[in-house]
């Protein structure tokens, strides 16, 4: 369930606690939680709704300017069933304080070895893990697609593989691209110190 930023930034205060998606099967579930820029969404509720039946009030409640609205960017696909998803900011994501601890003694260095070097053996196309972190570490916002031909590999596969990368407080998505956060630039640092010394 993605959102575009203005909207996560009215998330962030509040301000906007519903959204409408169309789905064959839905994303998220009550009391469950969403991850997003914005921080950890609680949902709350996820209903089956009837488009004719919204009002202005949801409208305005999930960050449109008027039902018109809502309803010209609901029409923009009809396959699916309409979900109303309630839900609140619970918290902030706990990715974002694990990219910004740069402080890697040798157990969390061994413990992300070992989770990259997981990854590298589970991939069909081979190692890919620290070639990646060098390429993301060699230029703040180079894209997955420049990181895709450097590699060979297709761009989707790329991205799913470096949402991975992100999980481990190592890399972080700028606008347009990626950079490594402050805990990648601290692992890649031990990392080739460690190969090198090997």
């Amino acid at each position: 369930m993605l959102f575009k930023q203005a909207v996560l930034d009215r998330i962030a205060t509040g301000e906007i606690r519903q959204a409408f998606r169309r789905w064959q099967k839905p994303t998220v579930r009550p009391g469950g939680t969403l991850r997003t820029a914005a921080g950890v969404l609680a949902i709350d509720r996820l209903e089956p709704v009837d488009a004719g039946e919204l009002t202005e009030a949801d409208a305005v409640a999930a960050g449109f300017a008027s039902r018109t609205a809502l309803l010209a960017e609901l029409g923009r696909s009809s396959a699916g069933v309409l979900y109303r998803i309630g839900f609140h900011r619970a918290g902030d994501d706990p990715r974002e304080a694990l990219r910004g601890d740069d402080r890697i003694g040798p157990a969390a260095q061994t413990a992300l070895q070992a989770r990259l070097d997981a990854l590298d053996q589970r991939s069909h196309a081979g190692p890919w893990t620290r070639e990646t972190l060098a390429l993301i570490g060699s230029r703040d916002g180079i894209t997955a697609g420049e990181i895709a031909d450097r590699l060979g590999m297709e761009r989707p596969a790329l991205k799913v593989k470096i949402r991975k990368l992100k999980e481990f407080g190592l890399t972080e998505s700028l606008a347009s691209g990626y950079r490594l956060s402050p805990r990648g630039r601290a692992f890649l640092g031990r990392d080739r110190a460690g190969s090198d010394g090997a």
